[in-house]
Order: structure tokens, then C-alpha cells, then sequence
């Protein structure tokens, strides 16, 4: 490929650290230009963006994002158009582990916890789910706008970063489970959108060990025993999601990629059924050692004398 002819042209939110900016990364390496929104670059995605600089091709363009803003969602594919001309991918991959701030088990009015009762918000939500929902609203309609825009470009991919969490029951973390359930459900139902030329896939990887594993969570985790997923693993799967039309499982196996295609990553890969899917069976990848100790630890919690007392707060309750 002509270094001077970009392969196509991202959107990349979160891809200031971890998962998003190792696809990112990829997509670079691969020729693609990458819009990277974000509320901040780690050092690792300084340096990227240094190297894709203005003067490169592809180029590496990052601005400043907070996903739970309307207005900016829209204006990443404002700036994405200015500075490239056209947009081929949107992956909506920021994300937040449940964080004490937004947790179901610190609700509106308990202390530290900066949602609020009065909007019926939850950042977590918004930042995990609300936004991926926003994102590929904007990106399916400005794929539509310019369908005829670009030729050479026939498909348009949107690429959702879900989870194992996804397919699971979490007592300890369950805006996490329910975001990215809903996340694969989004990816799902989406899929009949190939027919525009439009495909939506997603990815669910097992434990990565990126910046949204907070030390708290880090507990949850027995590194004698669990098994990490690799960052640049899961970025290599996305990059065949919007590459590819089959990915190769092993010598005697394949998974076609379509519209609505959800592949699970631990230390082996396979696609998530819409219906009676077995779930993230225990394998390598997929477990945390400790996780039956947090639930009790919110067992505990909820039982103890006084943690409902938030509600007093709401009600004006003495």
C-alpha cells in the first residue's frame, strides 16, 4: 500500500489507554488514520500521537472527549471529517469497571458516590452503555449521509467492546454486567444492518489487564491461578472483525464474521450466541479466583446494620 494513501479512517474512543489504544495501535500500523477521543493520553498514547503526527500518513489525531457529553460524541465526527475526509470505523470502546463513584452498592446519595438522584443518572451506565447506544446512532447516520461519498470504501464497521461480564450474573458488579449485556444485545440486534452496507460487530474479551482494573479490583484476581487476557491479543481480533470475513480458530476451524458477530476472547476464542449460548465456561481467561469472596464481602455489606441509610437522604427521613 502507498504510505502516503491512508487504508481508511477510525474513530477510536478510550484509546488513550489499554484495550482501545492497542486497536488503535493496530489500525495505524495497518495504514487506517485514528481519531482518538479520550479524556486524557496516557504516556504510551503521547508517544503514538507524536508519531503520527501531522506531517505522517496515516495520522494520529486526538481530541479531548468526555463520552458522557452529547455534543462532543457529535463533534468527534465533526473534526474526523475535517482532518481526514471520511470515517470507514467507529469503535466505542471507553469504559469503566463499576467504580466506587458509580456503583450499584454506593447509590445516588450515599457518600462518594457522584451520581444523581435527581437525573436518574448513572455514570457508569452512561459512560458503558449510553454511550456506545449514542455513538452508533451518530455513526449509522453518517455512514448513511455519505454512503456514496467514498466507493472504494463499501463496508462501514462499528465495533463494540463488550465483556464476559456481559454473559454473566455479578452480585458485586452489576451495572458492569447489565452495560455490557447490553452492549452484546446492541451488536446483536444491529446486525440486519449489513444489508446497508453497514456491520456491527463486537468483542468480549475475558480478564485484560488494563488501567480499569483499580487495586480493588486487582484483589478479585490470583495470579498463580487466573490467567490474563493480552492486550494486543484482543487488538488483533478486533482488527480481523473489521478485516476480515472469516478468522481462523484453529486448523480445522473458522468463524464467519457478519453483522451481529460477537466473538469471546480468554485464552481461546469463540462466537457468543444469541440463543442458548453456554456462557463463558471456566477456561483460562475467563475467571477470577476470588470473585465468590466479593459477593460475600457485599452480602456482608447490605446486611450490616446502617448502609441503608442512604435513602434517608432522599426522603428526608430522621
Amino acid at each position: 500500500m502507498n504510505q502516503n494513501t491512508p487504508a481508511g479512517s477510525a474513530i477510536v474512543t478510550g484509546a488513550g489507554s489499554g484495550i482501545n489504544l492497542a486497536f488503535a495501535t493496530l489500525l495505524l500500523q495497518n495504514g487506517y488514520n485514528v481519531l482518538i477521543a479520550d479524556l486524557k493520553l496516557s504516556q504510551s498514547a503521547e508517544t503514538l500521537v507524536g508519531r503520527y503526527g501531522t506531517r505522517s500518513s496515516p495520522r494520529a489525531v486526538f481530541v479531548q472527549t468526555d463520552v458522557c457529553d452529547w455534543a462532543q460524541l457529535r463533534s468527534m465526527f465533526i473534526v474526523a471529517e475535517k482532518e481526514f475526509g471520511s470515517v470507514e470505523i467507529v469503535c466505542p470502546g471507553a469504559g469503566v469497571f463499576e467504580p466506587a463513584h458509580s456503583s450499584f452498592w454506593a447509590p445516588p446519595g450515599s457518600k462518594g458516590c457522584i451520581d444523581s438522584p435527581m437525573k436518574n443518572g448513572y455514570v457508569s451506565l452512561d459512560i458503558n452503555l449510553i454511550h456506545p447506544i449514542y455513538t452508533t446512532q451518530l455513526a449509522i447516520a453518517y455512514f448513511m449521509k455519505h454512503k456514496n461519498a467514498c466507493p472504494t470504501h463499501r463496508k462501514k464497521h462499528i465495533i463494540h467492546v463488550s465483556s464476559i461480564a456481559g454473559e454473566m450474573a455479578l452480585l458485586a458488579l452489576p451495572l458492569y454486567a447489565i452495560a455490557k449485556r447490553g452492549v452484546i444485545a446492541l451488536t446483536q440486534s444491529l446486525a440486519p444492518l449489513e444489508a446497508l452496507g453497514i456491520r456491527v460487530t463486537g468483542i468480549a474479551p475475558g480478564i485484560v489487564k488494563t488501567p480499569i482494573w483499580s487495586q480493588d479490583k486487582l484483589a478479585l484476581v490470583d495470579e498463580s491461578i487466573d490467567k490474563w487476557v493480552e492486550v494486543d491479543r484482543v487488538a488483533d481480533v478486533m482488527f480481523d472483525l473489521v478485516s476480515k470475513d472469516q478468522i481462523q480458530v484453529s486448523d480445522t476451524e473458522s468463524i464467519v464474521v457478519k453483522g451481529g458477530t460477537v466473538l469471546e476472547l480468554s485464552q481461546s476464542l469463540r462466537e457468543v450466541l444469541m440463543y442458548n449460548d453456554p456462557g463463558p465456561l471456566s477456561r483460562p481467561g475467563n475467571t477470577v479466583a476470588y470473585l465468590g469472596v466479593a459477593d460475600e464481602q457485599i452480602l456482608q455489606l447490605v446486611g450490616s446494620e446502617g448502609w441503608e441509610t442512604w435513602i434517608d437522604l432522599l426522603t428526608g427521613a430522621r
